[in-house]
């Protein structure tokens, strides 16, 4: 019987169908399926005559591909699943990505961005569709907000990753204490579990957990002598043996990543690490997440918008005189905001504070959020309209420094109170760099 779903969710309606005939759409049929966030309305839907279906009995209706990788943490989500997309490509798989860059499979993007996590009928019928595609192994984002609202109930995972734990969306989950609970229960079953050594605030079920460290060598896998001249270079050490590591990427946050997409595969797939390692080489890095613009003087992009995230930033920079423009999106954490600026000033020798997506916030206000966390003022810039703000920002930028435009990676728009406008960082950096410097790369 082939059904029509109907759920209202955020005030959009959408209507998804399964592959059982034609039967119940010819006929009208339409249920009400029951999540836990529209519970309180399914007793209404029952009185106007709608049948109920609970969320828990959806997946008789759908197909799923045999492999669900699932990847949560606050940072590190986007750039792991996809150097893993790559690898497991480059190996032969028939692979799908779905996240915050939208759904991609075999190499073709099938839809656009949404919700790094989509609703549970959203979710069920991408599964449902990569299947009949031929799908082998789907990895997929896993945000906090999709583990609190169960919207991957159902979803049997061949591999879970916890990327690391710090502060985020707090003003959904109310403290740090609630969000660290919500994303450690993803890690609570048997299965199979790759887990970051490093992050004090990761708990999870040892059974079947192999865990990956920067600074542990009794981690599965390990590392050591480090060096980010040319992109990264590192001594991969597994069961005492050394491997030579290299990678285009930049950061110990993204080795950090790195470390995690290959023993998930590893330990999933059973492949041979050089051959893993010989995939990564390939790998050139995610748009608009540590993204070289402008070579000189160097300028890069990233989708960093929290103070930790803004810090592996910075950290990847050592020895750079270091300018940053910045914001932080309106109508979401407020509590993260001087955190920010702090983190900031710590690092940075010019400050350039903007707007990010301010919707329905005033500007001036955010910024002065941010600025709550900055004690020494003399180097700082305020500037509302982000156009200006880089533009500034590269106009005073020295041949010795770097410039860090974050918080916005790969967006190619801005989010105002009334309106949505084109705006793409990259881009933009290009436009004025070919004013300023009289010359485009």
């Amino acid at each position: 019987m082939k059904i029509t779903y109907t759920i209202n969710f955020n005030h959009k309606n959408y209507n998804f169908l399964s592959d059982r005939a034609q039967e119940a759409q010819e006929n009208q049929e339409v249920l009400f399926v029951q999540t836990p966030r529209n519970k309180i309305f399914a007793e209404q839907m029952r009185t106007l005559g709608y049948d109920i279906l609970h969320y828990s009995d959806l997946k008789k209706y759908f197909s799923f591909p045999n492999k669900i990788i699932g990847i949560t943490g606050t940072n590190g989500k986007t750039t792991t699943a996809n150097l893993i997309y790559h690898i497991l490509k480059d190996l032969g798989y028939k692979c799908a990505m779905l996240g915050t860059q939208g759904l991609f499979f075999d190499g073709k993007r099938l839809k656009e961005k949404g919700l790094t996590t989509p609703t549970i009928l959203e979710l069920y019928e991408d599964l449902n569709l990569l299947t009949k595609l031929g799908c082998e192994v789907l990895v997929m984002e896993v945000s906090s907000h999709a583990i609190e609202q169960q919207r991957i109930y159902g979803l049997e995972f061949a591999a879970k990753i916890l990327t690391n734990i710090t502060s985020d969306h707090l003003d959904y989950h109310k403290n740090l204490e609630n969000y660290i609970t919500t994303k450690n229960a993803f890690l609570q079953d048997e299965g199979l579990k790759i887990i970051n050594h490093d992050d004090k605030n990761v708990h999870f079920n040892p059974k079947n957990a192999y865990t990956y460290s920067l600074q542990d060598s009794g981690a599965d896998f390990c590392i050591k002598n480090y060096s980010q001249e040319s992109g990264i270079s590192a001594d991969l050490i597994v069961n005492h043996q050394y491997y030579k590591l290299s990678s285009l990427l930049y950061g110990k946050h993204n080795l950090s990543n790195i470390l995690a997409s290959l023993l998930c595969i590893h330990k999933l797939f059973d492949s041979d690490i050089l051959k893993l390692l010989k995939s990564l080489k390939g790998f050139c890095g995610v748009s608009g997440r540590m993204e070289v613009v402008y070579q000189n003087p160097l300028i890069l992009v990233d989708f960093a918008h929290t103070h930790d995230g803004m810090e592996k930033i910075f950290q990847s920079f050592e020895g750079y005189e270091i300018s940053v423009v910045f914001g932080a999106g309106g109508d979401r954490d407020k509590s993260k905001r001087p955190l920010m600026g702090k983190v900031a000033q710590k690092y940075a020798k010019k400050i350039y504070i903007t707007s990010d997506n301010p919707r329905n916030e005033e500007p001036k206000e955010i910024i002065q959020d941010i600025m709550q966390g900055i004690s020494d003022t003399s180097y700082v810039v305020l500037q509302e309209d982000r156009y200006e703000a880089i533009f500034t920002a590269i106009k005073n930028l020295k041949k010795h420094e770097v410039l860090l435009v974050l918080g916005k990676g790969d967006e190619t728009y801005q989010i105002l109170k009334n309106k949505t406008i084109d705006f793409d960082d990259r881009k933009v950096i290009k436009e004025i760099c070919q004013k300023v410097f009289n010359t485009a790369q």
